[in-house]
């Protein structure tokens, strides 16, 4: 392979070419990260403020808001940022950085949800045991297990890019630095490396998804035998799980699962992982669980409780150095 590369630079171009639909696209996106920052700071401060904490279920999900918020802050604050500028450009350290954090994150996220779906089937299909099974000791394997394994597949995307060579041009048709892009652009043949990415990203993507399919089907499985009550409660456990499931996974499977090639559809199916997904997480998380929703009102009422008597300390000082 050939080490020279003569790009210091990338140009990003970004979703749109017109001005007016980056006008738009901006204060979109801009909501759509003042909402993933919000929504998801608040099920972590709920969750950490209350018993939940206590539960296996609420402490892989606050550990998936955390994953969540750096996962799209490695690429939603670059993009709103861009829609404004005239020139996209990032440098090749920051493209480098970016592809590392992104895909890290990225893992971190899938084997949380993973992580997740085990609690959920140990929960249902064996609840004399969850307890024993769904200690402490073992979120904390999970969790240290979910890091380890978003590094691995970070690192490894990593050393395949930053290997390759590049001598013009430098334009990535994305609003981020991925590997696909980067192969399309190197001055050499990464056929082989095609291969490689598709052996680390494409088959963490399907074989996690399948599993995950799986793992739900043999649940919804077991709760046929639950009276409806128990079955229903199940159900709505899961159909959270499920929907964020699918959001994040169908599209990441249809970017990562063919080798080298790329589609102008990807950046559309991009934006379903790195913004809609972290965004509706909370929405889907919190709407129909009434656990969260009364953490939340707790939170809430505490806030106001210690605004409150702050007004009043203040209004008696007032009074009484008048």
């Amino acid at each position: 392979m050939e080490s020279k590369n003569n790009i210091t630079e990338f140009i990003l171009l970004g979703l749109s070419q017109q001005k007016e639909v980056e006008i738009l696209c901006f204060l979109l996106f801009l909501l759509f990260y003042i909402a993933i920052l919000a929504g998801n700071l608040l099920i972590m401060i709920s969750i950490t403020c209350s018993q939940l904490i206590q539960q296996p279920m609420y402490f892989f999900l606050r550990l998936l808001s955390l994953s969540d918020l750096c996962y799209t802050s490695t690429v939603t604050p670059k993009l709103v940022i861009d829609l404004l500028a005239k020139k996209k450009t990032i440098s090749y350290n920051g493209c480098m950085t970016q592809l590392f954090t992104m895909h890290f994150f990225g893992g971190i996220e899938i084997f949380i949800l993973t992580g997740m779906a085990y609690d959920r089937y140990v929960a249902i299909c064996k609840p004399l045991h969850y307890t024993v099974i769904m200690s402490r000791r073992t979120c904390v394997v999970i969790t240290a297990a979910s890091c380890a394994g978003g590094f691995l597949h970070s690192f490894g995307q990593f050393i395949l890019a930053i290997f390759l060579p590049f001598c013009g041009p430098n334009e990535i048709d994305n609003y981020f630095c991925d590997i696909y892009p980067l192969l399309k652009l190197a001055c050499t043949d990464t056929s082989r490396i095609g291969l490689l990415v598709l052996a680390n990203s494409g088959s963490v993507s399907l074989v996690t998804f399948v599993v995950l399919l799986i793992s739900y089907a043999v649940i919804l499985y077991a709760i046929k035998s639950y009276s409806r009550e128990s079955r229903l409660k199940a159900l709505s456990t899961c159909s959270s799980h499920i929907t964020v499931v699918v959001l994040f996974f169908v599209p990441l499977v249809f970017v990562y699962i063919r080798p080298k090639s790329t589609f102008p559809e990807d950046k559309v199916f991009a934006l379903f992982y790195t913004i809609i997904a972290p965004m509706l997480n909370p929405l889907i998380y919190t709407l129909r669980n009434t656990e969260m929703k009364n953490a939340i009102k707790k939170l809430w009422s505490q806030i106001m409780g210690r605004r409150g008597n702050r007004l009043k300390d203040i209004s008696a000082s007032h009074h009484r150095a008048c």
